[in-house]
């Protein structure tokens, strides 16, 4: 691939990542393009960028996930390149062959890695082939009820029956036992088929007990592939990511090292460009620790900047010079970890209510700033989280010399997040993180589910900086609480991202 200069490069994505993306490209000298729904005129991302393209109605099919909308949106802004971000259609390999066709350059990787990456059953047999350990597991040849069935029992019970397509805990069935099977890939394969439009299914061993680690990595079209160390994924629910940090306190420095290299042996494998994640189960403990390849996503993940945080490295930056054409901006042997770094997911959801989605006005949103706390959000208050998307508000990262400090200072910076209008997983935050088994990194896959009623009861915990801002409010913020329809204050958005970290 030969080099080339970016100038105007569309972002098909909203929210929090849409205006990371921005913020990258305004410091790379390159112009933005935002798109927006109906729903989302007026949000914060289509105001802060250079340009900003009308893709349609609210619903996300006929806007984001729209795959001829968002290239018409390109052509009409005249962009030269397209960042999908992470969600919609960041993993769609038709996507990314549509953009290539329309002479878009797409910041990610080549249209046929995605396709074989984003089949579990394609990736596994790749990373066999590669000497990366996997899972075990059986792919059925007969893809019927009962040919799965027969594989999970060949396999022995328990086991995990899961989609090909797609990830993030859709279409994905535990079953410990032969009389539940075919109720469990029956519902799985529904869920896949609906989710993501193919309902093949393959089986695996069920790992109990396991770590979620996963590797970041990088590659050029030079030949030139790195991996930028681990990050621990562990804390979830159902599946769905809460907390991340890195280092991984529950890895070695001789598992990272194993781990690092099986990373690398698998983008090299798969033919990657830009950067992606390889996905690993561990079990065991200490050095004798064993892991397993999980899957590779191949896209910007939702908690990179805690890898940002520990290596002093801009991801997204280098996503676009790796786009351009340019070699990696770093060796290996210049990548190292420098202290650590937490990730909180505050979403606008209600744990005490089966952690329910809500929708509705930020009244009061303040984000907590000082040294080490960076808040990447999509939001300013008097915004509107609208019932049509991801009801994620925010991201915390808190970065600090030692675990336990970064810790301290994310529950500071939660405890200092005022936040009204609608419910919020802040408190669950908090109670998770004072979690005596976090706080001694003692985790695993299910720890979250295990211990979910005793992290969700006791209903909200007094927020100290909620309680200051509800007694002297400024005037934005007297005005959104005394009328949720009061105009909003103009300022200049950037002003608010000054949480932000490289």
């Amino acid at each position: 691939m030969t080099g080339r200069t970016l100038r105007r490069v569309l972002i098909a994505n909203r929210g929090e990542i849409a205006l990371r993306l921005i913020r990258a490209c305004r410091e790379a000298r390159i112009e933005s393009v935002a798109v927006y729904s109906d729903a989302d005129m007026g949000s914060l991302h289509a105001r802060s960028a250079d340009y900003a393209v009308r893709l349609g109605p609210a619903r996300a099919s006929e806007s984001y996930l729209s795959i001829p909308a968002v290239i018409r949106a390109a052509q009409e802004a005249q962009a030269d390149a397209v960042h999908p971000g992470y969600g919609f259609l960041s993993e769609r390999a038709e996507f990314a062959r549509t953009c290539e066709d329309a002479g878009l350059v797409f910041v990610g990787p080549p249209a046929d890695v995605i396709e074989r990456m984003g089949s579990k059953i394609a990736a596994r047999e790749l990373m066999q082939s590669a000497d990366v350990p996997v899972v075990p597991g059986q792919t059925p040849a007969d893809q019927s009820d009962a040919g799965v069935a027969r594989a999970a029992r060949a396999i022995g019970y328990p086991v995990l029956v899961k989609a090909s397509a797609g990830g993030g805990g859709k279409g994905m069935r535990v079953v410990r036992q032969d009389a539940d099977a075919f109720e469990a890939i029956q519902a799985a394969r529904r869920e896949a088929a609906a989710a993501f439009g193919d309902g093949a299914l393959y089986v695996e061993r069920l790992i109990e007990n396991a770590r979620h680690v996963e590797i970041q990595v990088f590659a050029d079209s030079h030949g030139n592939v790195v991996h930028l160390f681990e990050r621990e994924c562990s804390l979830q629910r159902r599946h769905q990511k809460i907390l991340e940090e890195s280092p991984s306190p529950g890895i070695t420095l001789l598992v990272r090292e194993r781990m690092g290299a099986a990373a690398v042996a698998a983008t090299r494998a798969a033919g990657y460009r830009n950067a992606g994640t390889i996905e690993f189960l561990v079990e065991g403990e200490g050095d004798a620790a064993r892991f397993y390849f999980l899957e590779m996503n191949t896209r910007l993940q939702v908690e990179h900047p805690v890898t940002e945080e520990v290596t002093g490295v801009d991801l997204v930056r280098a996503q676009l010079a790796v786009a351009a054409g340019q070699p990696l901006p770093w060796a290996q042997a210049d990548l190292v970890q420098r202290g650590h770094a937490i990730e909180c997911r505050i979403y606008a959801e209600d744990p005490a209510n089966g952690f329910l989605p809500q929708a509705g006005p930020l009244l009061l949103y303040r984000e907590p700033a000082g040294p080490g706390v960076r808040i990447d959000s999509g939001f300013q208050q008097g915004d509107t989280v609208d019932v049509n998307y991801d009801p994620l508000i925010a991201k915390l990262i808190a970065s600090a010399e030692t675990r336990e400090a970064a810790i301290e200072r994310a529950l500071s910076a939660l405890r200092n997040f005022p936040l009204l209008g609608i419910r919020t997983n802040i408190a669950f935050l908090i109670r998770l993180l004072e979690d005596e088994g976090v706080r001694q990194g003692r985790v695993d896959t299910g720890y979250v589910d295990r211990r979910i009623e005793r992290l969700t009861d006791g209903g909200e915990i007094p927020l100290e900086a909620v309680a200051a801002a509800a007694l002297s409010p400024s005037p934005v913020a007297a005005s959104a609480i005394g009328a949720s329809d009061a105009p909003r204050t103009e300022r200049d958005p950037w002003s608010t991202l000054s949480g932000w970290g490289r």
